[in-house]
Formats: structure tokens, sequence, C-alpha cells
């Protein structure tokens, strides 16, 4: 598979720059509301906040 070198386009700048802040304006809300979020990180799923659980529920 061949990667592309060109740097991003301004459109996808700007939807990049949307999605960012749309994704932290919600982590923020999470967080003003006492809930915690649910992340991918280091190829596992991942619990961040005062309330998250210890680990995945089973299911």
């Amino acid at each position: 598979m061949k990667l592309a070198k060109n740097p991003p386009s301004q459109e996808s700048q700007v939807i990049q720059t949307a999605l960012n802040k749309a994704i932290a304006n919600a982590l923020e809300k999470k967080r003003k509301l006492g809930q915690y979020a649910v992340m991918w990180e280091n190829n596992r799923v991942v619990y961040k906040g005062a309330d998250a659980p210890d680990s995945h529920p089973p299911k």
C-alpha cells in the first residue's frame, strides 16, 4: 500500500478542526455532568472519569 505524502487539503484541515472541536465539547460536557467517557487507547477500551468503572463490563 502506498501512502500519500502530500499535505492535507484546506478542506481536510477544516473538517479535522471541526471534528476535534466537537469531540472536545462532548468530553467537556460529560466532565461537567460527572459522567465518564469511553475511549480507545493502545488497542483497548479505556474508561476515563471520576465515576469510571475499573474495567469493561462482561457481556
